[in-house]
């Protein structure tokens, strides 16, 4: 009885008793204590691989409590990572099979979508220089941040903090950690699937027009029920169990936002200017309105920026040891997306107002090819570009929508102590995609609030990494990295404000009836 004791105290230090996770995991994927096919433990080499049970059974009562003290220390200066038992029922957490490779996938799926299309709008409000010098300021100052949310990872020895919610308990504290980090991530999240799925639907209803032409049926499908139709289509493909088993639809997300990115500025420059075309900024009836159009463009350059509510789960999908923390091959990945995603914001954006202007539809350089080249262009070409929108929108649902995934098996297990079984887990999925299509439908303007979110989600990637570096990393008082991050901090809060304020006059002043797409 003495020998079982000991034995139990090795396997699980300091937790509640709990069934061995990694054999019950929904999807029978290796989690973070791998296993082999067999069901037994891997047989790779660690640094505490002779500190097992099977290994200290023949040996004395002392020499064990020795070597116990050994693997507590250990995992004290950084060798080895305390798991929680219950991340590996969860699905940020429950692969760790991510490489570089996958961090680059993920986080340019994140970053490029259906953002990038409406940045030459912000383009009609600010103009060429001031457009150009906030898309630029924008992209180094969310790089340099998301350097930081890389580095914080790791940041206390023997702790991994998988999700941003939680670097941000670290950082300000349990209760306040949540007030402040939940609802932006929620949002971001949530607000971005509703998204997809308006311009998804919309995209394929127009898809169906353009390939259909004059043989469409004389009964054709709605708008609200082609979102139906795309809804469907991101439940079935959200049935994937975990994030390491979506990235190669992150590969499609990828190459379907570069290429569509691509081919729509090359098609917009290749057309003839509109002749009315006119590159002066918007004018507004007074300097109030000129104000909060301003703010409200500049929410629309931080919202191309989004994904950083994502950074820390994407690097918990990666192995990480003392010698191969999993920083290094996050920021390789990191560094060779964002590269990408430069190669197709900047370009849309400049592209997208030199063909247009001030001519600029409120839905974006799509709506705007659509409505001045409907005709000039080959419909083949057209639709090839509206279907790899929809592959994008597709693809984008399932790495945004993740972190709700994941806090709703988070609640059961906790509750239940013991993981989703599949019908749970398919259960929870087809509710949210189901609520998300409910709010669309309520709300179809959502999709054109790009200034609203942008100032409401632009603490999580331009501010609180700053803040969080601060408080753990704590740089010594007054220098200059004490100064560049607490200044940083404050200006994205103090930018926050004022884009929210502008994206909430654009929504009133707009009499809540933009779309996305405004066709002839």
């Amino acid at each position: 009885m003495e020998e079982r004791a000991d034995t139990e105290l090795v396997s699980i230090p300091a937790t509640p008793r709990v069934s061995t996770p990694e054999i019950l995991t929904p999807s029978g994927q290796r989690s973070p204590r791998p296993v082999s096919k067999e069901g037994k433990s891997s047989t790779a080499w660690t640094p505490t691989s002779l500190i097992s049970p099977r290994f200290l059974s023949p040996i004395g009562t002392p020499m064990k409590r020795v070597l116990i003290n050994m693997k507590g220390y250990l995992e004290e200066v950084g060798h080895l990572t305390k798991l929680n038992p219950q991340d590996a029922w969860l699905p940020i957490t429950e692969s760790r099979n991510g490489n570089a490779h996958y961090a680059a996938f993920h986080n340019l799926n994140a970053g490029v979508g259906f953002q990038a299309l409406v940045l030459p709008v912000a383009f009609a409000f600010l103009g060429w220089s001031w457009g150009i010098i906030s898309l630029t300021i924008a992209y180094f100052w969310q790089l340099y941040t998301l350097w930081i949310l890389v580095q914080l990872h790791e940041a206390v020895p023997g702790k991994r903090y998988n999700r941003y919610v939680e670097l941000a308990q670290a950082a300000f504290g349990e209760r306040l950690g949540v007030w402040l980090a939940l609802f932006p991530t929620v949002y971001l999240s949530a607000g971005t699937a509703t998204a997809l799925i308006l311009i998804g639907g919309e995209t394929m209803k127009l898809f169906f027009q353009i390939v259909c032409g004059p043989f469409c049926s004389s009964n054709p499908l709605s708008t609200v029920e082609w979102y139906l139709v795309f809804t469907s289509l991101c439940i079935v493909l959200s049935q994937l169990p975990n994030l390491n088993s979506i990235a190669g639809l992150s590969l499609i997300g990828a190459v379907t936002a570069i290429t569509y990115s691509t081919m729509v500025w090359v098609l917009s420059v290749s057309q003839p200017r509109p002749p009315t075309i006119s590159y002066q900024p918007l004018s507004s009836p007074s300097f109030s309105a000129s104000v909060f159009s301003i703010m409200n463009a500049l929410g629309i350059v931080a919202f191309a920026f989004r994904g950083h509510n994502l950074a820390m789960e994407i690097q918990a999908t990666m192995p990480s040891t003392f010698k191969h923390p999993a920083h290094v091959p996050m920021w390789r990945g990191a560094k060779v997306a964002y590269f990408f995603i430069a190669m197709c914001l900047f370009p849309v954006a400049i592209g997208g107002f030199w063909a247009y202007g001030n001519l600029m539809p409120s839905g974006g350089i799509l709506g705007a090819l659509y409505a001045f080249h409907n005709h000039d262009i080959p419909r083949g070409l057209l639709a090839t570009t509206f279907l790899l929108v929809v592959f994008n929108c597709l693809s984008s649902f399932q790495i945004y929508s993740m972190p709700v995934f994941d806090s709703f098996e988070a609640g059961y297990t906790s509750r239940t102590n013991r993981p989703c079984s599949i019908w749970v887990r398919s259960g929870f999925r087809v509710f949210y995609g189901f609520i998300s299509f409910f709010i669309g439908v309520a709300l179809p303007f959502l999709s054109s609030l790009a200034g609203l979110l942008g100032g409401l989600t632009l603490p999580v990637t331009f501010a609180y990494p700053c803040f969080m570096w601060v408080l753990i990393k704590k740089p010594k008082k007054f220098s200059f990295n004490w100064y560049f991050n607490w200044i940083l901090g404050w200006l994205g809060i103090a930018f926050s404000l004022a884009f929210s304020i502008g994206g909430v006059w654009s929504m009133v002043n707009s009499g809540l009836k933009l779309k996305f797409f405004k066709p002839n």
